[in-house]
């Protein structure tokens, strides 16, 4: 989260109805190598990375950076969601001089169709909405990711533009806090 301003990170954990947002620790390391390693949740990021590779770089204590949410339900990593500036070099953006806030996510294939994803990514995009008010997110998938298309739209994305990356046909959507009027 380069440039965020003044965001404490990392901020105290996060609870929704069945699940906690949190910083990363140690014992998360097999979870994080089984999400990179995984065919399943990388059918759409680039193809799986060899495990014995990531057995050998993944760091004892993995995604300990601000703007990234380890995923807990009953004590288990589960998945990752993360806020992160958008690269200026990349394709998609809001504004001339880029580096919009985005939203990114993996679970691991035994937690998908359970609204975990639809429920951590809710809490963080409120967590982001109270740290910088009114600021937008965005948020890119590639069209053929059903899934992840159908949970754009239930967290509220809307399309700013479709483009090719890497291969394939990607969607851009933008999602903005609601500000209260009154």
């Amino acid at each position: 989260m380069t440039g965020l301003g003044p965001v404490a990170w990392p901020p105290a954990p996060i609870r929704t109805e069945r699940l906690v947002l949190r910083e990363s620790e140690a014992r998360d390391r097999a979870a994080f190598i089984e999400l990179f390693a995984s065919p399943e949740v990388r059918t759409y990021l680039g193809g799986p990375r060899p495990r014995d590779e990531l057995e050998s770089v993944v760091p004892e204590v993995p995604g300990r950076r601000p703007g990234v949410f380890v995923i807990d339900l009953d004590g288990a990593m589960i998945g990752t969601v993360t806020l992160d500036r958008r690269d200026a070099e990349r394709p998609g953006h809001l504004r001339p001089d880029a580096g919009e806030a985005e939203l990114s996510y993996m679970f691991l294939p035994e937690a998908w169709g359970c609204g975990y994803a639809t429920e951590a990514c809710a809490a963080a995009l409120g967590w982001f909405a109270d740290a910088l008010p009114g600021e937008p997110v965005v948020l890119c998938t590639q069209t053929a990711n059903d899934r992840s298309m159908r949970l754009a739209t239930k967290l509220g994305f809307t399309e700013v533009q479709r483009f090719e990356e890497w291969g394939a046909e990607q969607w851009f959507g933008v999602w903005s806090p609601v500000t209260p009027s009154g």
